[in-house]
């Protein structure tokens, strides 16, 4: 933990979160500036400062939190796919290494001939709290093989 990592002090409760899943190598939450709605970040709990800096022993357990996450989004958000990303150092607002799973319909927009990402924003706390809880739910239900 780096007490200067804005992701490190969410990991560690001294900031808000609407947490989707947390073990003891990895959590996912809601990115408070979503793409789209219920778009969420992956993260290491131990800090690493990009994907060039992740322990081998991690990849694995970080990805398979993903992969797991790219369904629950699909399922809980009745989405019709995903979009998984991660930047390294170049466009990586926060030096702590995150996915971005984002929920993906036909015609949403997030892809054009000039793609132009504009973040959204939940309406409000409840709104993202609702997200949080059906990605949570879903997320369970994949873990558990359902």
């Amino acid at each position: 933990m780096t007490r200067a990592c804005i992701f490190c002090r969410v990991l560690s409760g001294e900031l808000p979160g609407n947490i989707v899943h947390r073990d003891d190598r990895v959590m996912a939450f809601l990115d408070v500036s979503p793409l789209v709605l219920g778009h969420v970040l992956v993260v290491p709990i131990a800090h690493a400062d990009s994907l060039d800096d992740l322990p081998p022993a991690l990849v694995g357990p970080l990805f398979e939190v993903v992969r797991r996450m790219s369904i629950a989004i699909q399922q809980g958000l009745d989405a019709g796919g995903s979009f998984v990303a991660i930047n390294t150092r170049i466009s990586q607002t926060v030096p702590h290494v995150h996915i971005h799973v984002v929920p993906r319909n036909e015609g949403d927009g997030l892809f054009s001939p000039r793609p132009i990402w504009k973040r959204r924003s939940y309406a409000d706390e409840a709104e993202a709290a609702e997200y949080a809880r059906k990605l949570r739910t879903a997320y369970a239900d994949v873990a558990a093989g359902r």
